[in-house]
């Protein structure tokens, strides 16, 4: 549990206030994104279904009291393939909760290294979905064919834009339209989630409570490059909106002083 009550930040962009220390392994031209073999599938649906289902289970009803808004939104989508963008404010929650906004479609979920470089769980969330952001061209290429993969698949493939994890922060963070690159180019559906913080009538620790919004369609009549911005600003205005309707602040926010607003 995040004890911390005010934290000081002065880069909306690329400030890092997760408590976890890992040191990343190096995604390579040798990582295996995806893993279809017959055992491969085994341990993802065990793993799934067995596993993490009943942990994001006790964490989203019981820990984060999450609550759902517009999740037939997703429902209609199920035969279809699509990207998923939401807010970064949770450690363990963010790899939970969002396993429920669509079930039983499969998330696979572009993360940092770190998540693919623990001891333990490193080994085991390559199995759940997670999809680590390559560091060599070779990875990269692999990395960009499991993404299509995935969505060819009629999958969700899930995106934290803002990157970097901010605890409980009731706020959108500015963020880069690099990740919208990708349904750009695959021409399919973009939606968001926005996790918002609200009063709990017994506990000072907020419950959440989950906005689903979209879909967003590539604008065809315009550059890749303007798809992706135009994307990436109906998302942000979106998320922004949504945001407004935290209304308890767990974790106070203060800029450093000399330090100038980071733009959108």
């Amino acid at each position: 549990m995040d004890k911390r009550k005010v934290i000081y930040y002065q880069d909306e962009l690329n400030d890092e206030f997760s408590t976890a220390q890992i040191t990343p392994r190096v995604i390579d031209d040798n990582y295996l994104y995806v893993r279809d073999s017959f055992f491969g599938k085994l341990a993802h649906i065990f793993w799934l279904r067995a596993v993490f289902t009943p942990i994001a289970f006790f964490y989203s009803k019981f820990i984060a009291r999450q609550r759902i808004v517009n999740k037939k939104l997703l429902k209609k989508f199920k035969f279809t393939g699509y990207f998923l963008y939401g807010n970064h404010t949770n450690d363990i929650g963010d790899a939970l909760m969002p396993h429920f906004l669509n079930m039983p479609k499969h998330n696979y979920i572009i993360v940092h290294a770190n998540n693919v470089s623990m001891p333990v769980l490193g080994k085991l969330t390559p199995h759940l979905g997670a999809l680590p952001l390559p560091d060599t061209k070779g990875a990269y290429k692999n990395f960009i064919s499991a993404i299509e993969q995935r969505v060819k698949e009629k999958n969700c493939v899930l995106i934290y834009p803002e990157a970097h994890i901010w605890p409980y922060y009731t706020k959108i963070r500015p963020f880069t339209d690099v990740s919208f690159t990708y349904p750009v180019k695959l021409d399919v559906p973009v939606f968001c989630f926005t996790n918002t913080y609200q009063k709990r009538r017994f506990s000072k620790k907020p419950c959440v409570v989950t906005y689903i919004d979209g879909p967003f369609y590539p604008n065809t009549d315009l550059s890749p490059k303007d798809q992706r911005k135009h994307l990436r600003d109906q998302v942000y205005e979106c998320m922004c909106e949504r945001a407004k309707n935290s209304n308890v602040e767990y974790i106070k926010y203060i800029r450093k002083e000399g330090n100038k607003q980071a733009n959108d």
